[in-house]
């Protein structure tokens, strides 16, 4: 069995939709686009304010995004793995107001699969050069010192960034064939940003120092440093919904419906118009049947990939609209396994930087949840295969990739093909935003255009920004969007969020206004919006 990926199954071109099909337009304070972390976060704190909104969703079957849970015969998965951790004491206490009493503690663990042997991650120095071997240890610890003395002046791409933090060797042991496995580019083609943004705050001197950190009891855990920040990538444990992360979007789309909010499923983008004369911005969706639906909005808040929302946008700015185009996408493909063994291997996740293999990473999802399996006698993998819509690995029907996914297992000398027993097919498209050479440019083309030419449209989460980012920091981008909403006027510059969406209270002002991370727009530039 295969579990799509939430297209319709059948779509009908637009413009073929004859003017029967079309209903009543119908109006809304706030519409928006996608039912993820991002457009779902909005949806409820607006209809908890009392904002008449109306939300839109292309899965027919699932809210969450890629935020998802899939349940397959009893079996959950969770779509890409998602750790419930933030700096964000707000982003931390929304989770708990939506699900109060379903949270568990969960340990964290994770390891790199490279050359027949397992090696912690974060990387943990010692162990690392102890499995390497003498002769290659002393070469990485050579490279290492030589970069730390002439390293590259203001890294571009992720190569030259990781090698500087880590050097040569252990770029190429441990991070070049897995990142060109998930990106399907050179690592010399994908911008820095993207290394700074996943494994920030983290080095070699970091690993090594964390390694002694917790080898000394009277010093916490949890990643902390000498002045008590965390780095993200050195958390120990963290919290996690007992049936997966979808159970936090399914709960919270109905809160969302409870306080008055309309979500309508299998409903995809097809225009977007904004009139200057009424300020009123109409859109237009089409259903799994092809039927069209029109409505009305002061404000819309997207959280569709910056392609789709661009090519919807009629008229869209010129520019905007070709630099949008120029955006790419990373897709995925999860492959769920029913294998009969217990309890596998400890990890939430093993990295495969085996360059043998296809399969990039494999989760362990009873390792997330004990509620995410239901046969205490079998274990369940999602191994992860990254592709491109319309590859050959994309193309491939369900039953070649659970044969591939199989043998890979079997390579790697976690269970026979004979010990899987059932498996199952998740299909996810534009699950990573890609950081070429150029999307930091195009990005910032699309951005000035919007601002200049359509008002109140507001992009949040991670397609809707075109970043890279965990679910805290989408929700972040969500939940100033509402403040700016509430407000009336744009008092935080939600592109400033940062990665980890970190910031601090402020004290209160109507709405909690915050937020040491954001900077806020300056009142000069708000008057002149507001003028």
């Amino acid at each position: 069995m295969s579990v799509i990926d939430g297209d319709c199954a059948r779509q009908a071109p637009l413009g073929s939709i004859t003017s029967s099909a079309v209903s009543h337009i119908s109006h809304s304070d706030v519409f928006v686009i996608g039912a993820g972390p991002a457009g779902l976060t909005a949806a409820y704190l607006l209809t908890k304010s009392g904002v008449s909104t109306r939300v839109i969703e292309a899965d027919p079957v699932y809210v969450g995004g890629i935020s998802r849970t899939v349940n397959y015969k009893g079996f959950l998965f969770d779509i890409g793995g998602h750790r419930f951790f933030s700096k964000s004491k707000e982003v931390v206490d929304l989770w708990h107001e939506i699900l109060p009493s379903d949270f568990i503690e969960r340990p964290r663990l994770s390891r790199i699969y490279f050359d027949g042997k397992y090696y912690s991650y974060p990387l943990k120095a010692f162990e690392a050069l102890t499995n390497l071997g003498l002769v290659e240890s002393a070469l990485c610890v050579m490279s290492f010192m030589y970069k730390q003395a002439f390293p590259t002046v203001k890294p571009v791409t992720f190569h030259e960034w990781v090698a500087n933090q880590f050097g040569e060797r252990l770029f190429a042991n441990f991070f070049k064939t897995y990142t060109e496995k998930v990106w399907g580019m050179s690592c010399d083609d994908i911008s820095a940003d993207w290394a700074a943004q996943r494994i920030k705050g983290l080095d070699l001197w970091s690993a090594m120092a964390n390694a002694l950190r917790n080898s000394i009891p009277a010093i916490k855990p949890n990643g902390n440093t000498g002045d008590g920040e965390v780095i993200k990538t050195l958390i120990e444990s963290f919290q996690y919904p007992r049936k997966g992360p979808g159970m936090m979007w399914d709960t919270a789309a109905e809160k969302t419906r409870a306080q008055g909010g309309e979500i309508l499923m299998g409903e995809r983008l097809s225009r977007l118009a904004y009139d200057a004369a009424s300020k009123i911005w109409t859109i237009e969706s089409t259903d799994c049947d092809g039927a069209i639906k029109n409505f009305t909005a002061n404000h819309v808040i997207s959280s569709a990939p910056i392609t789709e929302l661009l090519a919807a946008i009629t008229p869209a700015p010129s520019v905007a609209k070709d630099a949008a185009a120029k955006l790419r996408y990373r897709d995925f493909i999860t492959v769920s396994l029913v294998v009969a063994k217990q309890d596998l291997f400890p990890d939430n996740w093993i990295y495969i930087h085996e360059p043998s293999v296809k399969v990039g990473r494999i989760q362990n999802f009873r390792s997330w949840s004990p509620e995410m399996v239901p046969d205490d006698n079998l274990a369940c993998l999602g191994l992860e295969y990254f592709c491109f819509e319309g590859d050959g690995l994309w193309n491939s029907s369900d039953a070649d990739l659970i044969a591939l996914a199989k043998r890979e297992l079997a390579q790697i000398g976690l269970a026979t093909e004979d010990e899987v027993k059932d498996g199952c097919v998740v299909r996810q498209k534009k699950a990573y935003p890609v950081y070429d050479d150029h999307y930091k440019a195009n990005v910032d083309a699309v951005r000035s255009g919007l601002e200049a030419h359509c008002p109140n449209l507001h992009l949040v989460g991670r397609n809707g920004m075109h970043k890279y980012n965990n679910q805290d920091h989408a929700m972040m981008t969500a939940m100033l969007t509402v403040k700016n909403i509430l407000a009336g006027e744009q008092v935080f510059d939600v592109w400033n969020v940062n990665e980890d969406a970190e910031y601090h209270e402020a004290g209160q002002s109507g709405v909690k206004e915050a937020l040491s991370s954001v900077r806020m727009v300056p009142e000069r530039v708000r008057i002149e919006r507001r003028a």
